[in-house]
């Protein structure tokens, strides 16, 4: 549940409150939609400590697993890995490839569940400790920003979405070889002849395209709108004083903040599992022959 605002008479307004909690601990400011130069620091640093504790858990119940009747963490791990792998077999027939694709599929589901999950922590905690070290540090804590979510951050859902279209470009070359696939960007989708040649090739660029962008896309705005609502949530509770209107928005605030983190956390699951379908799916294809 979201913690509470600053108290309106000491702290920042509410557009400054939001826009402070929205700015990322970046190297420089970025100046465009896109800015390869520019480094979240706090999304890098969330995404790589969950992702790590992701492996290290999974890692142990691997080790830990028994023949005979499993402990719960066992058995919600088999369970998982039953799921990803039937999915995984219903969409990639190649059993060669399912190989790599079924683990690599699990790894996505769990660190794309455990970036999200970062969302269910309340708003102002991590934020508020790392003012108090940077102020302890000399800094200015007015100036300490840090978000928490790398799943809100553009950057790294588009991160993803690139790196599932190289798996798929090198699954495309690995199956179809180097020719057979500059082939199939020339004779699919409208017909092997050579005045339809243009058209294809433009309509696999566009299917390439418009995959990719969708895929990270969905992940961040969705991820980016929970974000935002817990942001709302929390102003509920810093708008709070002794009146009839203040005790209401405070039991408006643990109210509303208790029921959407309850939803929220369907909200993350789904959207992990979302991701991981679609990157079975654009590897399937990638096995495919127009």
């Amino acid at each position: 549940m979201a913690a509470e605002a600053p108290a309106a008479e000491h702290g920042p307004t509410a557009g400054e409150y939001i826009v402070h909690h929205l700015t990322h601990a970046r190297n420089k400011e970025l100046h465009g939609p896109v800015d390869f130069s520019v480094v979240s620091w706090d999304s890098m640093f969330f995404a790589i400590l969950v992702g790590v504790l992701g492996c290290f858990f999974l890692w142990r119940a691997a080790r830990k697993a028994t023949s005979g009747v499993p402990g719960r963490f066992q058995a919600a791990v088999e369970i998982l890995f039953e799921i990803v792998d039937a999915q995984a077999k219903g969409i990639v027939h190649n059993a060669k490839s399912r190989k790599l694709v079924a683990p690599l599929a699990l790894t996505v589901f769990v660190w794309i569940f455990l970036m999200n999950a970062m969302d269910l922590l309340p708003v102002d905690l991590l934020p508020f400790l790392w003012e108090k070290v940077v102020a302890a540090n000399g800094g200015d804590p007015h100036h300490a920003y840090l978000r928490v979510v790398p799943t809100a951050d553009l950057s790294v859902t588009m991160g993803l979405s690139v790196s599932v279209l190289i798996v798929c470009l090198v699954y495309n070359v690995k199956i179809k070889g180097f020719g057979g696939w500059v082939h199939e960007l020339f004779a699919a989708p409208f017909g092997d002849h050579w005045a339809l040649y243009p058209f294809n090739f433009a309509m696999q660029l566009v299917e390439f395209v418009a995959k990719t962008v969708s895929h990270g896309m969905r992940l961040f705005g969705n991820m980016y709108a929970g974000e935002l609502i817990f942001l709302l949530i929390a102003l509920l509770g810093g708008a709070w004083s002794m009146s009839a209107l203040g005790i209401t928005l405070a039991i408006g605030h643990v109210i509303l903040g208790t029921a959407w983190a309850i939803f929220h956390i369907l909200i993350i699951t789904l959207q992990a599992f979302v991701f991981m379908m679609l990157t079975l799916v654009y590897v399937g294809q990638a096995h495919d022959t127009h």
